[in-house]
């Protein structure tokens, strides 16, 4: 493995830290160390063909199985780098103390019978790397999953639960001798500033120095050239220290501005799986972008807010992470309400305890994160609050699920209400979009200034407000607002206002007012509360709550709450329309329109040539094909979710040419789409593969030309571990009656081993077998137990079946295809149209099915929606199988 990375970002010369380094024993090592550098983190560390793989910890490890701790992977480590103590100097990458805080040794929790370096580099690619741990403090087993998205470095280090596991809080640093902690409470504090390029604390020049000031220019010179090979060191340093700032700012990726994602209001909260919800808290939106120690702080229409809130700039900047944080700028009243007008006042008055609220994360050290699901974005937001450890930044929780009881607490606690999120959504920023959705608990508008009226009676400055919105580029006028004001008030909006004032109406129509009016430049905004919208579209009750100073007006259209019913999930009504649609456009594909838009888990899905035969002489159009697939989204989808897709597309349908592929065009797609990169050992390239988990994406992929859905056997969660094992039957010119009796004979082997299996139609000419792992096998495993299986039915059908791949020596038998239980190998889903004349569907059968009347043409895209509704999916529980296949293994061994 290459060092390279190690050595640029090093000076041998000034660092003690090791260069090589080579392992003589069998046993592969573990090392944790605490480094106490800019920031303190530990460094874990495991041994893999040759050097040490590397992340920083910034929790330290735990021992809890509850803890999530966030791991950073950073570049390889030579192999002598686990015995490496002491200090790195000042100037230098990583400058601070190194103490080696646990050792010893590890192995793989699952063998695969490859070499260890190879398993443990294959795990290491995958992003799912397991390991058993023999340390003083760290033992049993432990997980180091890779976060998913593009390229990132972001891992999460995991405690399994075991004897060795803890259910009590546990912190690293309490497992730290006294003597280290209490050595870095020291000068070395102001050794790590001085890495940092902070000034340490003055000290008092000694009096050589001070001398040295009054130095003649004769003396200097000599001074300098008595110097030279210290100023040498020091351009040593200065040298690897900007060596340094250019790896940072070469792997950091942060953009000058980024547009914050925006809710749409909804009339009522709901429940929902896979949603969360938080609270909507009363201030000003705000994002954090945080690159080598310094912050910009700035609202949603780019307005710095460093100045006027330094404490929260002051807190971000310690975060020890390049990082973009997305929250809200808030103080704290009773009931740990939010005080909107306290925030008003706090530029003032500077009275109040300044509070970010955050909620999402954009960026982390060099990797967007926009495209991760949100609850991952959020797993890594609330690992970095809890590092940064700092009450002025606060993680903005939430509930699962459960949107209807956060409500009803929000009104209760005088909130202004709460937000719903789609748990799997990526960041879209500037977009308001239907994957944020919000509640609130009152009524509230923003609104542009337009001008005011004169004072009656006692009131001084101000009658009302004309208050307006923009409807396209036109000012729309909604009302006078006059409540909500006190004498104090009053006055300084009025001295506000007196800069902003024109001769002329802003409103295109005549505004009728009972008292003078002062027009106004359409540039302010406020916010009020308000009963409700007359029909006229006038604000009934208004109350002005303050200014809005970070937001444009332009901006600010009219909020009118739309009516949800399914919050990213078609309802059963909408689910049983589209059986209906599918059914009666079977019977005349002229009602599918040529081109349409579909909303799904609120996504604008476009479909074209909805009316191109897909399946020329059955009139079978692509229209249809996709009706299908809607109809029968509550069953396939089960048997896609979480897996790699192989997309095999026949734009032109069946009579077409076909391709197969796999690798997303990210910058093509949708950025809703969700995929998972997977690196190829056959090409040393990362893959986009494309996650089907909701209709949306089902609807997306078929318009693509996918008349067939081709999953992997395993999820992305554990790649290396499919969740069944897979025999094809496939007859080489032979009755299919020679099928049934050979998927008969292996169903018997099977259940003499007390083996639960499952059988469906291909779609095609043969029938798949179907045997429940519960994700505990590797694939190799699982391919020598296939072909376990295959042999022995072989033996007993030598005659009608076949284990040779070749079609040649297969002629006239049933092919036993075993094969099929590899690495990224796919196979058609369960209810997957197949691009075969008849459009025959791959469907799961009852065993008594599996009989001399079987005739798998019987099953198409025509009739399967009624077995469907009739008997459900028969397959409903097979992820719930957990086959022991230990005796059959055994066996396999002897």
């Amino acid at each position: 493995m290459s060092l390279q990375k190690y050595n640029q970002k090093r000076d041998f010369k000034q660092t003690s830290e090791p260069k090589s380094g080579k392992n003589k024993g069998k046993e592969h090592i573990f090392v944790v160390q605490r480094h106490h550098a800019t920031r303190l983190h530990y460094d874990f560390r495991l041994e893999m063909d040759g050097v040490l793989k590397s992340w920083a910890v910034p929790k330290g490890p735990s021992l809890n199985p509850e803890d999530k701790r966030l791991a950073m992977e950073v570049e390889d480590h030579p192999y002598d780098y686990k015995d490496f103590e002491g200090e790195i100097p000042p100037g230098n990458y990583g400058a601070g103390y190194v103490y080696v805080w646990d050792k010893g040794t590890y192995e793989l929790l699952h063998e695969n019978g490859k070499s260890f370096d190879a398993s443990a580099l294959k795990e290491w690619k995958s992003g799912n790397l397991k390991v058993v741990l023999h340390g003083k403090k760290l033992k049993g087993e432990f997980a180091l999953v890779k976060m998913k998205g593009r390229e990132e470095n972001a891992w999460l280090m995991i405690k399994h639960r075991d004897k060795y596991a803890v259910d009590e809080a546990y912190d690293s640093e309490e497992h730290t001798p006294k003597r280290i902690i209490e050595k870095l409470k020291g000068p070395s504090n102001n050794k790590v500033a001085e890495a940092k390029g902070r000034k340490a604390p003055a000290k008092k020049a000694p009096a050589k120095k001070a001398a040295a000031k009054k130095a003649t220019p004769k003396k200097k010179a000599a001074t300098a050239k008595k110097a030279t090979p210290r100023a040498k060191k020091s351009a040593s340093a200065t040298k690897t220290k900007t060596a340094a700032k250019k790896e940072t700012e070469r792997t950091s990726a942060i953009k000058g501005f980024y547009k914050p994602m925006l809710a749409t209001l909804v009339d009522a909260p709901f429940d929902r799986e896979g949603w969360i919800f938080e609270t909507k808290w009363d201030g000003y939106r705000a994002i954090a972008s945080v690159k080598n120690g310094k912050a910009e702080l700035y609202s949603r229409n780019k307005l710095s807010f460093n100045e006027a809130y330094a404490p929260i700039v002051e807190a971000v900047e310690n975060i020890p992470h390049n990082v973009v944080l997305d929250g809200e700028i808030v103080i704290l009243g009773t009931n740990k309400r939010s005080d909107f007008q306290a925030l008003q006042n706090y530029r003032s008055t500077g009275k109040g305890k300044l509070i970010y609220e955050v909620f999402d994360l954009l960026h982390l050290d060099g990797h967007k994160l926009e495209d991760l699901p949100l609850l991952e974005r959020k797993i890594l937001l609330e690992e970095i609050v809890k590092q940064l450890n700092d009450p002025r930044v606060q993680y903005s929780g939430h509930v699962k699920d459960k949107g209807v009881q956060l409500f009803e607490k929000a009104a209760k606690a005088g909130w202004e209400g709460i937000i719903a999120k789609n748990g799997e959504s990526n960041y879209a920023g500037g977009v308001r979009t239907l994957n944020w959705l919000k509640m609130k608990v009152l009524n509230r508008q923003e609104a542009v200034i337009c001008g005011y009226t004169e004072p009656r009676g006692a009131r001084k400055n101000i009658g009302a407000l004309l208050l307006g919105v923009y409807e396209g580029k036109k000012l729309q006028y909604i009302g006078l607002c006059g409540g909500g004001f006190n004498d104090a008030g009053l006055k300084s909006l009025y001295k506000t206002l007196q800069e902003y004032r024109r001769d002329t109406s802003p409103f295109e129509e005549k505004i009728k007012t009972n008292m003078p009016v002062t027009w106004l430049e359409p540039k302010l905004v406020c916010e009020v509360k308000f009963s409700e919208w007359t029909q006229g579209g006038i604000l009934r009750q208004p109350i002005f709550i303050a200014l809005r100073e970070d937001k444009p007006a332009t901006a600010v259209k009219r909020e009118v709450a739309k009516h949800i019913t399914g919050a990213g999930k078609p309802p059963a009504a909408a689910k049983k329309a589209a059986m209906k649609k599918s059914e009666a456009t079977m019977q005349n594909p002229s009602e599918v329109e040529k081109d349409r838009v579909l909303k799904l888990n609120k996504q604008d899905v476009q479909l074209t040539n909805q009316q191109k035969f897909y399946w020329p002489k059955e009139k079978i159009t692509k229209g249809q094909l996709i009706d299908y697939y809607l109809s029968v989204a509550d069953y396939i989808l089960p048997h896609l979710k979480d897996r790699a897709l192989s997309l095999h597309r026949y734009p032109n349908g069946i009579a077409g040419t076909s391709f197969y592929q796999k690798d997303l065009d990210l910058d093509q797609v949708p950025g809703w789409l969700r995929t998972t990169p997977v690196h190829s050992e056959s090409t040393n390239k990362v893959i986009d593969y494309l996650v089907c988990n909701n209709e949306a994406t089902l609807a997306y992929m078929v318009n693509l030309g996918c008349i067939e859905i081709n999953p992997w056997l395993s999820r992305i969660r554990k790649p290396d571990y499919p969740d069944y094992v897979v025999i094809d039957l496939d007859p080489e010119d032979i009755a299919f009656t020679s099928v049934v009796e050979t998927a008969q004979t292996i169903r018997k082997i099977l259940e003499a081993h007390d083996i639960v299996s499952y059988c469906k139609t291909s779609g095609a000419s043969g029938l798949h077998i179907y045997i429940p792992t519960g994700g505990k096998y590797p694939y190799e495993t699982c391919r020598l137990f296939a072909e376990y299986i295959a042999q022995e039915a072989n033996e007993q059908l030598p005659e009608m079946t076949s284990i040779i791949r070749a079609k040649a020596k297969r002629k006239k038998k049933v092919y036993i295809d075993f094969l099929q239980n590899a690495w990224g190998q796919t196979i058609a889903s369960p209810y997957s149209a197949r691009p075969q004349p008849g459009a025959p569907v791959a469907t799961p059968l009852h065993w008594k099915e599996v009989n001399a009347k079987l005739n798998v043409k019987d099953y198409h895209i025509g009739n399967t929606l009624k077995r469907l509704e009739k008997q459900g999916d028969l397959w409903e529980n097979i992820l719930k199988e957990k086959n022991d296949l230990k005796t059959i293994l055994k066996t396999v061994a002897q």
